[in-house]
């Protein structure tokens, strides 16, 4: 496989300094320009696409387009979803085939929108992909196997499926609204002062034992699939994924310094029609349209498994319910996969806070009432 080198295929930062470098600290209005431009205010990588593209039939519906749903005793339409969950864009896929398509507050099919946490469920799929292709020995491998600088740290014994399920027993704080918490003093580092800060926190459980959300660990599982593979995160995964699946439009991934590593945790900026063939790709199993495999056999039953710690987590992907799974970023960033239906949801948003369960609730209702229409 020929990757580009890490300094080759990056997009430079602008002087806007007008942004604070944590995107927690936005106001409203800076996260609506920013979460379009993200590769304007961050050092990023590029993960390229090729020149054939899977293209998306669009089949007209129109229950769908009138699609209501109930919550809390009220009816809600489409646009009253957007205005409780600030909502930029919506895509429905169905089958294959798009059945909903809508943007607001200045997104567009080729706007590529930051979608935080996202990354993270993309990084389980790289850390498949590195199995299948041998860079990887498998999920029973330690941390310290593929990043020697944590030998002898808290991450000593932890293994890949632990810190996939969020169970290392590592201390780290994820509260996006505690001003000491470690997720928001984790900007500004270097990748080297990543992996030292990360190997400097304590075991609180064992190994397994504890769930615990980590943008930390995440970006952990990043670095190990880099050592592994030899090459940047976007690098291995526009040749395992961007390109061969048909990605529409390039994307980016937000860097933890320029010429560095890509953040693990957070930071692809993609189209929502990108984000929809990311989940039709896990949809497939990771079988690209021509019938090659890109995934391990069986890896994303493994992947969307309840964990021993949370039954609500795999690895790195979030259960809802029996079989939906989803890929979700802070301020209302989704791509909701239930494969009963065939059916993928996208969501990118611009929530007045990083976590909401009111907004939650709205989109689980407006998925279970287009599953209610789809299967009529």
């Amino acid at each position: 496989m020929s990757c580009t080198s890490p300094s080759s295929d990056r997009s430079l930062p602008s002087s806007d300094r007008s942004f604070p470098d944590n995107v927690l600290l936005w106001s409203p209005e800076q996260r609506l320009r920013g979460f379009r431009s993200y590769d304007r205010i961050f050092p990023t990588r590029t993960i390229s696409t090729g020149t054939r593209h899977l293209e998306l039939p669009r089949v007209a519906s129109n229950e769908v387009a009138g699609v209501r749903y109930e919550l809390e005793g009220k009816t809600f339409d489409l646009d009253a979803f957007q205005e409780r969950t600030r909502a930029a864009g919506i895509l429905v896929i169905h089958r294959g085939a798009i059945v909903l398509e809508r943007h607001w507050l200045g997104h567009g099919p080729e706007i590529r929108w930051a979608c935080f946490s996202i990354a993270k469920s993309v990084v389980s799929l790289l850390v498949g992909a590195a199995i299948r292709d041998g860079h990887i020995g498998g999920v029973e491998d330690t941390i310290p196997d593929y990043l020697p600088i944590l030998a002898g740290s808290a991450y000593e014994g932890v293994t890949l499926r632990h810190a996939l399920q969020m169970s290392s027993g590592v201390d780290w704080s994820e509260g996006y609204a505690d001003a000491k918490s470690d997720v928001r003093h984790d900007s500004g580092r270097t990748s080297e002062e990543r992996l030292r800060y990360l190997g400097s926190r304590k075991r609180v459980a064992a190994p397994g034992e504890r769930f615990n959300y980590s943008s930390g660990e995440a970006y952990l599982l990043g670095e190990v699939v880099a050592a592994a593979v030899g090459s940047s995160l976007s690098s291995y995964l526009a040749a395992k994924i961007w390109r061969p699946f048909g990605m529409e439009f390039g994307a980016h991934w937000m860097l933890v310094e320029p010429d560095g590593m890509e953040h693990g945790g957070s930071g692809v900026s993609a189209t929502l029609g990108d984000c929809g063939r990311l989940g039709l790709f896990a949809l497939a199993g990771g079988i690209l349209p021509d019938g090659s495999r890109m995934l391990p056999d069986g890896w994303m039953d493994d992947s969307t498994a309840p964990s021993p710690a949370n039954s609500s987590y795999g690895y790195l992907w979030w259960r809802r319910g029996y079989e939906t799974f989803a890929a979700s970023g802070i301020f209302g960033q989704a791509i909701v996969i239930d494969p009963a239906y065939e059916l993928v949801l996208v969501t990118h948003s611009a929530w007045p806070e990083p976590t909401a369960l009111a907004m939650h609730a709205h989109r689980d209702a407006l998925l279970a009432s287009l599953r209610h229409v789809l299967s009529g």
